[in-house]
């Protein structure tokens, strides 16, 4: 790979290569000495013009792990603050030898940019920009579903616990996947669209028609109003074998104060039409599993009593974020189309002997 930019660019094959790389990262992750030294000397910039926790954390952990340096950048506290652009801070850290740029940016396309403008030789990953695109928000999601929608986790849900070994090489076909509540401003939502049809799954979207974005009827999913429905399989997609909640971004709701704007009543109106609870979690089937990529409004979007229940795996979310992070890191830096060689070096506690590509033998998309 070259960068990671967009889900919607990424093919079948090359997003079950993600997935099933970060299974075999997840394999070393459970070990006592956790760090393999495949990226040992590489150099790993985390550029965030967002305020982020999970992502930044996730990212900074991944890279260690495996063995890079790490170099933390914030837009507070930096010369951005004094007015610097993003094209001098990029030539900054082209001059200082970066060789991958996690960037998070408030504006949509500014990683597209960042790695398509020349002025870096790096590769960059996109860790959210604006309301566009969070691959790798997507990437761990998809590891999350796999694992407990795969062979015996969804023949005996409950009994068994996540079946990696029956996910290896799966994809989601046949899956269907509920994605609720902000729709409009939720890269997550985007990027889990796009890469979930990719997979084979089948995706409906379900919020109030406020926030909904224009257009939404070209993207590969349906889309629904009612979520006791949706749950229940009154649709044409049947009944959800997962339920993801989205966050009530009221931060980009101009004029929200604490309440929706114009975009709905008032919270407790929301949460009654379009919040998880105990009663709505009863509806879904035996084996669906409840997620959330965080920070979660409790009592908004999802209860505490849905948040906390055994049908939850947002807790399992931030792990898988950490391995499908380090697989992605591992594809773009160390070049080898054999992702069975990352568990064989970690078991004999060596790197991976495979060379790098060089930049002309990286293709534009994963």
């Amino acid at each position: 790979m070259r960068h990671l930019l967009s889900t919607q660019e990424l093919a079948r094959e090359d997003a079950i290569r993600i997935l099933d790389t970060a299974a075999q990262m997840a394999a070393t992750q459970s070990r006592e000495i956790k760090k393999l030294p495949t990226l040992r000397g590489r150099t790993v910039v985390n550029l965030f013009y967002e305020d982020s926790t999970r992502t930044r954390i996730s990212f900074e952990t991944a890279a260690k792990r495996l063995s890079a340096d790490v170099i933390n950048f914030s837009a507070k506290g930096s010369s951005v603050s004094k007015g610097e652009s993003l094209k001098d801070t990029a030539l900054t850290l082209q001059a200082m030898g970066a060789d991958a740029v996690v960037v998070r940016h408030q504006a949509s396309g500014a990683p597209h940019l960042l790695a398509h403008a020349g002025w870096l030789d790096a590769a960059v990953v996109n860790a959210g920009d604006g309301t566009h695109q969070h691959p790798t928000q997507a990437l761990l999601d998809a590891y999350t579903l796999r694992r407990h929608l795969s062979g015996s986790a969804l023949e005996a849900p409950g009994a068994s616990g996540p079946d990696d070994a029956a996910a290896r090489g799966a994809d989601l076909a046949g899956r269907h996947v509920a994605i609720v509540g902000d729709v409009l401003h939720s890269r997550v939502a985007r990027s889990n669209v796009h890469l979930l049809h990719t997979l084979g799954a089948r995706v409906t979207l379900v919020a109030p028609p406020t926030l909904l974005p224009v257009g939404v009827e070209t993207w590969p999913c349906d889309v629904s109003y009612g979520l006791d429905g949706t749950l229940a399989g009154d649709g044409p997609n049947g009944a959800a074998d997962a339920v993801m909640m989205l966050r009530v971004q009221r931060e980009r709701m101009s004029g929200s104060g604490a309440g929706g704007g114009a975009f709905f009543p008032n919270p407790l109106e929301y949460s009654r039409k379009y919040g998880l609870d105990a009663r709505r979690l009863a509806l879904l089937p035996e084996h669906a599993v409840v997620m959330h990529p965080g920070p979660m409004n409790r009592g908004l979007e999802i209860s505490a009593q849905a948040a906390d229940s055994s049908r939850a795996v947002i807790v399992e979310q931030v792990a898988n974020g950490v391995a499908v992070r380090m697989a992605v890191l591992y594809l773009l830096l160390a070049g080898t189309d054999t992702p069975g060689s990352v568990g064989d070096a970690a078991a004999v506690g060596s790197p991976v002997t495979a060379p790098p590509v060089t930049s002309t033998e990286r293709v534009a998309t994963p």
